[in-house]
């Protein structure tokens, strides 16, 4: 066992820490620049649980968020996980995502619900074989 280490009532002071270089100062975007130049109509019925498919490779004239997105995008993603990955909240995935649906980068599809209530045969074959062992 280690005794405790002292500490100074009165520390000395400590050098003050090196300046920031300019590349690793993060300055984060607004959100009114990612989402980009309003476009009038906004009407596409996206939920949390839309799945997006991307249909082409990223333009050169793509935002860093729209190529970000696409290159996710290649295998179907919802939109909360897009939000995730990205760090942006699902009010500016919406914006983005239907900026890009106008113009065919990508594709939105309702996922598959299943049936809420199996078909009662099923269980009754289920249950009488259970039954049989």
């Amino acid at each position: 066992m280690t005794p405790p280490q002292r500490q100074r009532r009165f520390p000395k002071q400590q050098p003050p820490p090196p300046p920031a270089k300019p590349g690793n100062q993060k300055h984060p975007e607004r959100l009114f620049v990612v989402a980009g130049p309003d476009s009038g109509e906004r009407d596409a019925d996206i939920d949390l649980v839309t799945l997006i498919v991307a249909r082409a490779e990223p333009p050169p004239s793509a935002t860093p968020e729209q190529s970000a997105l696409l290159r996710l995008c290649t295998t179907p993603l919802s939109v909360v996980e897009l939000s995730a990955y990205l760090n942006l909240p699902f009010s500016m995935m919406t914006v983005v995502l239907t900026d890009m649906l106008t113009t065919g980068l990508v594709t939105a599809r309702v996922p598959i619900v299943r049936q809420a209530v199996a078909d009662r045969s099923i269980l009754e074959a289920v249950m009488h074989g259970l039954q049989r062992l």
